[in-house]
């Protein structure tokens, strides 16, 4: 019973990824597929306005936990269908609930198999948690520095407390998917033009200068730190 608790988790992983890609279930997480078939799934959300979210996030959770190829596309389209505030609410949560997911599976069996796929960056993160978990989770969620597969993982193998990940992802991540999703809820018009999305024409300058203003804002508990263990203490100073 112990060994399938512990071989179930690796298994359901196998078979949704060699599921995704024998059927090539990537197709529809791609912008031709949302604009081919956005007024049906417009149509969708009116007609069923309470179960539509829910359908939703559960579709993004199942691509964040999986590490599935899809993660923009997934956010934009939820400012397409559900507007730039509830799109982006509905995209936090569940991409919060999707690396949560992974994050505690990667404290199972298959955390060895996921370690060995995440490669060297571990080690390259290491010394950023020892300093300031909150702080450093934060700044990695604002600024894609590394991949968001080894992020997601990454704290699990490092000793990051559940409730730090979870706050950390869930803030972290905020300020770049509204922004996404903000730019999801004007795609009709960019379709309807003949236009192609492009994730460049979304972080402008003056969009990413705000998110390291945020990081920088996050490093500050590290900065102080710092700051007051090299300054001599009173007993010193006399």
């Amino acid at each position: 019973m112990n060994m399938m608790k512990r071989v179930l988790p690796l298994l359901l992983l196998l078979v949704v990824i060699v599921l995704f890609f024998v059927f090539d279930l990537g197709r529809f997480l791609a912008f031709d597929t949302l604009r081919e078939h956005r007024q049906g799934l417009q149509d969708l959300v009116k007609t069923y306005p309470l179960i539509a979210p829910l359908m939703y996030m559960f579709v993004y959770i199942v691509v964040v936990a999986f590490s599935l190829p899809g993660g923009l596309v997934m956010t934009v389209s939820g400012g397409l269908l559900f507007g730039a505030v509830f799109g982006g609410l509905y995209a936090v949560i569940a991409a919060t609930l999707g690396a949560t997911a992974i994050f505690l599976i990667a404290k199972t069996s298959l955390g060895d198999f996921l370690l060995a796929r995440a490669g060297n960056g571990i080690q390259k993160m290491q010394k950023g948690f020892a300093e300031d978990a909150m702080s450093y989770m934060f700044i990695l969620r604002l600024i894609p520095i590394f991949p968001f597969f080894l992020v997601n993982l990454a704290p699990a193998f490092l000793g990051v407390p559940l409730r730090i990940y979870l706050l950390a992802t869930f803030f972290g991540i905020m300020p770049g998917t509204f922004v996404y999703a903000l730019a999801g809820s004007g795609l009709g018009s960019v379709f309807d033009r003949g236009e192609t999305f492009s994730a460049a024409g979304v972080l402008t300058p003056e969009m990413i200068g705000a998110l390291i203003g945020l990081a920088l804002l996050a490093l500050l508990p590290v900065i102080y730190k710092k700051f007051k263990a090299k300054s001599p203490s009173q007993g010193d100073a006399v």
